[in-house]
């Protein structure tokens, strides 16, 4: 059976629909990226499915990452490559939160048919496998003590300072999302209903936890969406920042949380490993650590119980999403039509973490 590193790892021939004129590309980059040397090759990266990715190589031999919206219909809100620049340039300018440095953003159409961002290519190594097979255990505690402290660094971030005063509404961050993803659930017919999708809609919104904060969230912070150093237990680029903007620290923490409530088939999650035969921290000392870093109260467990299953409905919500593009025909992986098959599965958990203890 192929793993899922070896699935979505690299990069492959660009897809046929998500060509584009390369020539076009390349006299716009010559323009306006500082270094570049003409005489372009592109390859599509094969992970990643929302917004188009790829990797560029110059004449030179120096290489780029360009995100893409995608071609054909799109949903209102969706493939917003512009946030993405927007976050990613203000957090490498002015933070030590690990981010790509950020070259040109394009909103002219006219060049590759869609709007798209160039950035540096990280080198460094992508884990797809919450477990991470591949390292020996004294370096797995060490993985996962980076990425405790990375979410903990963007949490502490004063997003007023660095100019994202307005990237997003503060306050009723859990009210404003459950409202969001239920609408664009219900929204998207062609992918179907799921009974406990439509339990989710109607009990989230009456049992959101007391309290509110507002810090930069990244939206969809997980293993996978981090470039690790080659050699060394260090993050050095945070990946795919469509879903950030500003919202409860809790929620983004516990989105990364869920990889300990999630099963290793389809989700690659945690759920049934022997963590210390891993040498991988328990759910609640990986909570403790991030509580100490971020200067917070330890969290009650119903609480929590609540932020992942908040967490898992938004992500069945965006799995529904795939779903529906794919049934319209413009999802960007060919793996989009299995992810989107997990909706069903993915909000089932969601509703047991509920009753969770």
């Amino acid at each position: 059976m192929t793993s899922r590193q070896e699935t979505f790892s690299g990069t492959m021939d660009v897809r046929e629909r998500h060509r584009f004129d390369e020539a076009a590309l390349d006299a716009y980059m010559a323009a306006h990226v500082a270094g570049y040397s003409p005489g372009l090759h592109v390859e599509q990266f094969k992970g990643g499915q929302s917004n188009p990715t790829y990797r560029l190589i110059d004449g030179a031999g120096k290489r780029y990452v360009l995100r893409r919206k995608p071609p054909g219909v799109l949903l209102k809100s969706a493939h917003a490559v512009d946030r993405e620049y927007r976050v990613v340039t203000a957090l490498g300018q002015k933070t030590r939160v690990p981010v790509a440095r950020t070259h040109a953003l394009c909103t002219d159409e006219t060049v590759i048919g869609t709007w798209f961002y160039i950035m540096d290519y990280v080198e460094g190594r992508i884990f797809w496998d919450a477990a991470i097979p591949q390292v020996e255990n004294a370096e797995r505690a060490a993985l996962f003590d980076a990425m405790n402290a990375t979410i903990a660094a963007l949490h502490s971030v004063d997003h007023e300072a660095i100019g994202l005063g307005d990237y997003g509404k503060p306050g009723n961050y859990f009210a404003r999302q459950i409202a969001r993803w239920a609408g664009q659930y219900e929204q998207d017919e062609d992918a179907g209903r799921f009974d406990a999708m439509d339990r989710l809609v109607k009990w989230l919104p009456e049992n959101i936890p007391p309290g509110d904060e507002t810090t930069i969230v990244h939206g969809d912070f997980r293993i996978d969406n981090m470039i690790f150093h080659p050699t060394e237990p260090r993050v050095l680029a945070i990946l795919d920042w469509e879903l950030s903007t500003l919202g409860h620290p809790l929620a983004d923490f516990s989105y990364h949380l869920m990889m300990y409530r999630m099963p290793p088939t389809g989700f690659t999650g945690l759920l049934g490993a022997d963590l210390a035969a891993l040498n991988i921290p328990s759910e609640k000392d990986y909570i403790a650590r991030y509580c100490a870093r971020t200067g917070r109260d330890p969290i009650p467990d119903h609480d929590m119980n609540f932020y992942v299953a908040f967490n898992m409905f938004r992500l069945a919500a965006i799995l529904h999403g795939i779903r529906g593009r794919v049934k319209r025909g413009t999802a960007a992986s060919k793996h989009a039509e299995a992810q989107g098959q997990m909706c069903g599965p993915l909000a089932d958990l969601a509703w047991s973490q509920i009753h969770k203890g």
